[in-house]
């Protein structure tokens, strides 16, 4: 199969683009390995200052891809190897973001987001957990938001997500000229300085990822192979309510 991750290089940023659009870029073994040689490949580019990280198609990512999700383990190991990379990693949103997408946001450095951005942790709704994700977003989201929108699934904007810590920025109009002065920033860095600086900014998720990882791969192993978890997800592919909707 042709890759699910575009890479493209130029003037010290690599692109790396989610290319699944008949999946909604959703989170299949295929499109997190893919996506997990991409970084590695960045790591070691020494022309590399920073990596963006978007999307082709209305969706950057839909969460886990329900028909052939990705094993929970690998994912986890998806995350660590985004907040160790020594380069900054750059979202860049303009379209919806589901569940395990983001987690994604949560493990990038800079998140930018355009007008028409929807974001929602859709997991209760199916009868799931933000499991993983939660390592890379408690340590960001504001507290009392986390609980709101991890228990409730509802949809909110990209204003919203700026003010509880999920997006460092959004545009009122055009994503691309928002970030410009960021990715100019970044190319004016030094390469160590960027290496250093980043770990000392994501101190925090990475011992999340340290403490939590393994305890919270087998939470969403367990949740997925759950009775609630299969009515959740068959509900959603027959387009109905599932049977606890009140």
């Amino acid at each position: 199969m042709p890759p699910l991750v575009n890479a493209g290089q130029a003037n010290g940023i690599t692109t790396l683009t989610l290319n699944s659009p008949p999946t909604r870029n959703a989170l299949s073994a295929q499109l997190v390995a893919d996506l997990r040689t991409a970084l590695a490949e960045a790591a070691t580019d020494p022309d590399t200052r920073a990596v963006v990280l978007t999307h082709t198609g209305n969706t950057f990512c839909a969460g886990a891809d329900l028909k052939s999700p990705c094993d929970p383990a690998d994912f986890l190991a998806l995350l660590r190897e985004a907040t160790e990379l020594p380069k900054p990693i750059v979202a860049r949103v303009t379209g919806h973001v589901r569940a395990g997408g983001l987690g994604l946001l949560g493990a990038c450095d800079v998140t930018a987001a355009g007008p028409r951005s929807t974001y929602a942790f859709t997991e209760t709704h199916l009868g799931l957990a933000p499991a993983v994700i939660s390592a890379t977003l408690l340590p960001r989201l504001d507290p009392r938001a986390a609980s709101r929108y991890f228990l409730t699934a509802e949809v909110f904007g990209p204003a919203e997500a700026t003010r509880i810590g999920l997006l460092t920025l959004h545009a009122e109009d055009d994503v691309d000229t928002a970030l410009a002065p960021v990715l100019d920033g970044l190319r004016r860095a030094a390469p160590q300085a960027l290496a250093t600086t980043k770990a000392l900014a994501t101190a925090a998720v990475r011992e999340s990822l340290d403490r939590d990882g393994a305890r919270l791969t087998e939470l969403s192993a367990a949740v997925f192979a759950s009775a609630e978890a299969r009515e959740g997800i068959t509900a959603r592919f027959e387009r109905r309510d599932a049977a606890w909707v009140r």
